[in-house]
C-alpha cells in the first residue's frame, strides 16, 4: 500500500524521502532515484510532512515513539503536519495526536505554531493505491485537512472529513466490519444457491439487480469464474489478507467494548475469519471464506 502511494505522490511531483523496514522496498525506491533514511527519524528530519502507513498499532507506536522514531527529537520537530494512514485503533490515534500537538516546531512556517497529525485512513485496497483512487477518511484539524487535501487528492480521489482526532480510525474499522459481514452475507448467499442448483454467475446477476446489491456482489465477488481482475480470480492472491480482516475486527470489538456497545455479528465474523487464519488461509484475500470457511464452489 505505501508503496503505491508514495510512487503516486512522486507522480504528482512531490519530494520526498522514504524509510522501510523491507530492504527490498528501500532498493526501489533507491533505483527511483528517491533518497532512502535509515530511520523513521532521519525522515521526520528531511521533511515537511510525514506519512505512514503500517501494519498495526505497536507498529504505529514504535515508529512514532520508539527510540529512531518520528518524535525522538523530544518537544521539538521539523515536520509541521503528520498524517498516519494505517488502520489502527481511534485511542491510539487519539494519544498519538495528543503528543504530535505537544511538540513544537523547529521552525515556525505560515500559520502553524505546532505539528499536527491527522489520522487518514484508506479504502480501497491494494488496486486503488496503485490507481490512485483511494477513499481518505480523515480525523483531525479540519483546517489541517484542507491542507492536506491536495496531497490526498494525488494518492486518492474521494476524501472526507470525519471530525476530529481519531474519527477517521474510527470510520474505518466500522467500514470494515461492514465490509466482513457483508462478504460473509454474499458468500454465505452464494454458497446454499450452489446446493439448491442455482449457478452463482445467476445467483449473482439477481443480487446485483435486487436489494441485496452490495460491493461484494457487484465489485469483488467471491466466487472464482464469475467475475474477471478480483482476488478470486487469481486463487484469492493478492487484495486484503484475511489475517488483516481479523485485526480489524478485533479493532472494532475492543472499541465496541470500550463504548459498551454489543455487536454480535462483529464478533461471529470475528470468530469466522479467525478460524481461516488457523487453517492457513491468512495471506489470502478475505473473499476466500466463500471457498475455505463455506464451501463453496469455482463457477465452470
Amino acid at each position: 500500500m505505501g508503496f503505491r502511494m508514495a510512487s503516486n505522490l512522486m507522480k504528482a511531483g512531490y519530494k520526498m524521502a522514504v524509510h522501510d523496514v523491507n530492504c527490498n522496498v528501500m532498493k526501489m525506491f533507491s533505483d527511483m532515484g528517491v533518497p532512502t533514511k535509515e530511520t523513521p527519524f532521519e525522515v521526520a528530519e528531511a521533511s515537511d510532512v510525514v506519512i505512514t502507513m503500517l501494519p498495526s498499532s505497536s507498529h504505529v507506536l514504535d515508529v512514532y515513539n520508539g527510540p529512531n522514531g518520528l518524535l525522538q527529537g523530544g518537544n521539538s520537530v521539523r515536520p509541521q503536519l503528520l498524517i498516519d494512514s494505517s488502520t489502527i485503533d481511534p485511542q491510539t490515534s487519539r494519544n498519538i495526536s495528543a503528543a504530535v500537538s505537544n511538540c513544537i516546531l523547529k521552525e515556525k512556517k505560515d500559520s502553524w505554531e505546532n505539528p499536527v497529525m491527522l489520522d487518514a485512513p484508506v479504502s480501497g485496497g491494494v488496486l486503488a493505491a496503485e490507481a490512485g483512487t483511494l477513499t481518505f477518511m480523515v480525523g483531525g484539524s479540519e483546517d489541517a485537512y484542507q491542507a492536506a487535501k491536495p496531497l490526498f487528492l494525488s494518492m486518492g480521489k474521494n476524501t472526507i472529513y470525519c471530525g476530529g482526532a481519531g474519527n477517521g480510525a474510527a470510520a474505518k474499522i466500522c467500514n470494515n466490519l461492514t465490509m466482513a459481514v457483508s462478504m460473509l452475507g454474499v458468500s454465505e448467499a452464494l454458497t446454499l444457491g450452489q446446493s439448491l442448483g442455482i449457478s452463482a454467475s445467476t445467483l449473482t446477476k439477481i443480487l446485483n439487480s435486487s436489494s441485496a446489491r452490495c460491493w461484494s456482489s457487484d465489485s469483488y465477488n467471491p466466487v472464482p469464474g464469475v467475475m474477471e481482475g478480483v482476488p478470486a480470480s487469481r486463487n484469492y492472491g493478492g487484495g486484503f489478507a484475511s489475517k488483516l480482516m481479523a485485526k480489524d475486527l478485533n479493532l472494532a470489538l475492543a472499541s465496541a467494548k470500550e463504548v459498551g456497545v454489543d455487536c454480535p455479528l462483529t464478533s461471529q465474523a470475528q470468530d469466522i475469519y479467525a478460524k481461516l487464519c488457523e487453517n492457513g488461509h491468512d495471506s489470502k484475500d478475505f473473499s476466500c471464506v466463500f471457498q475455505h470457511y463455506y464451501g463453496g464452489k469455482d463457477e465452470v
